[in-house]
């Protein structure tokens, strides 16, 4: 998200969040943030001695330069690309997604999780005005997502654990879509059935534009009316869909199907487990999960191992086989979870471990008896020789810190 550039490489549209160099004897020093509205403001900057500066992506209006990004990164055709045919696109094997270390990774991650909020804030808005949905827009995000997975999955995985009240609609829409496309890639399926089941994750919840706002933030119980109006909004989905070349059936069985329950609990048809596919009960899954860790416009979200437990508890409700291993998948403490040890110190789980889930690897930075931050330090649990423990996982807010900087300061190359 933050990249320095020389001065030579600065263009209209990125925005500087500060200057690093400058020449020495410059007669004003720049010390001020902003957009780079037009070239004037370039030729200004280079004779005041400008030479490098700080970029910050995620408020820009261009996308991070291309020579940044992994050579794996596909540009994206639009709709004439058929996302429902398979053998247009080429199989994993035939394409570089070279392995990525979460801070490499999380460079590229970040930016496109900001910028494709953005787009899907946007999107949204216009639904709720009567446009219609943007599909070339849908399948740039949902490959974006699937090329970051193949990469890393643990830099999405920790993105979606960041919280906004404000902007829950489209952000659930992303964190389903990226948790979709990790658990079907540890599940083994190929990339391009990944993709599409990313973007049906991304699709799934599209009705909701259709339905009157002002009922999915009431902060109190809904009445009986206006839980059928909500629950309309898979019928509003379908509508919505209907005639888009780029969906296969699998993709819309997916967006049907995600609240119906293995025991005929569900809606909108009440269906069960003979009729739902995997895919369905995948995305079912995630679905309540994301829903449950994250804070909405009325309620507080739930710590990961929370929701876990939920699902566990629903043996009726949720394929149990799917359900531990997408808990194999995620983790117990998912990486970018933060948490306190036995040793009075707060860390941030940077990598899982799936022999023994509650002993990951932790990036110390926190001092919680003195509370002042500690010089980083990685310390694999498992293998510790000081039998640090992890107490549980807790709130940045405890401590007055802010999981988007810590993420930023310690996965940040």
């Amino acid at each position: 998200m933050l990249i320095s550039l020389p001065i030579s490489e600065l263009k209209p549209g990125m925005f500087v969040d500060r200057v690093n160099k400058q020449a020495q004897g410059a007669s004003i020093k720049i010390k001020t943030r902003g957009m780079v509205r037009d070239a004037s403001i370039i030729k200004r900057l280079l004779s005041e001695g400008v030479e490098e500066l700080t970029i910050d992506f995620a408020q820009s209006d261009i996308p991070i330069p291309t020579h940044l990004k992994p050579k794996s990164k596909k540009e994206h055709t639009g709709e004439s690309q058929d996302i429902a045919s398979q053998a247009e696109k080429p199989k994993l094997s035939d394409r570089d997604h070279s392995q990525a270390t979460l801070e490499q990774e999380f460079l590229i991650a970040s930016t496109c999780y900001d910028q494709s909020l953005g787009k899907l804030r946007a999107m949204y808005n216009e639904l709720t005005s009567g446009m219609q949905v943007n599909m070339a827009l849908l399948s740039g995000i949902a490959d974006d997502i699937v090329d970051s997975v193949f990469r890393n999955p643990d830099a999405m995985a920790a993105l979606t654990l960041l919280r906004d009240r404000n902007s829950y609609t489209w952000r659930h829409m992303m964190n389903c879509a990226i948790l979709t496309a990790i658990f079907a890639k540890y599940l083994g399926f190929e990339i391009n059935k990944v993709r599409q089941m990313a973007l049906a994750a991304l699709l799934h919840d599209i009705g909701l534009a259709k339905v009157p706002q002002g009922i999915l933030s009431k902060p109190g119980k809904l009445t009986e009316l206006e839980t059928k109006a909500v629950r309309k909004h898979v019928a509003l989905s379908l509508t919505m869909l209907k005639g888009q070349k780029h969906i296969s059936s699998m993709m819309l069985e997916m967006v049907v199907n995600h609240h119906e329950r293995l025991d005929g609990s569900g809606y909108p048809r009440g269906i069960k487990a003979d009729k739902l596919s995997r895919e369905a009960r995948i995305l079912a899954l995630v679905d309540v999960y994301a829903a449950m860790v994250a804070d909405k416009p009325y309620k507080k979200g739930e710590e990961p191992l929370t929701a876990l437990r939920f699902l566990l508890a629903q043996k009726a409700m949720f394929d149990q086989a799917l359900v531990q291993r997408f808990i194999k998948c995620v983790g117990i403490h998912p990486v970018g979870t933060l948490v306190k040890l036995t040793n009075e110190r707060l860390a941030l789980v940077v990598q899982g471990n799936e022999a023994n889930p509650i002993k990951p690897k932790v990036r110390v930075f926190y001092n919680t008896q003195h509370r002042h931050h500690i010089t980083a330090k990685d310390v694999d649990l498992s293998v510790s020789k000081d039998d640090i423990k992890i107490l549980g996982s807790t709130s940045p807010l405890e401590f007055d810190l802010n999981l988007s900087r810590l993420l930023k300061e310690h996965l940040l190359p």
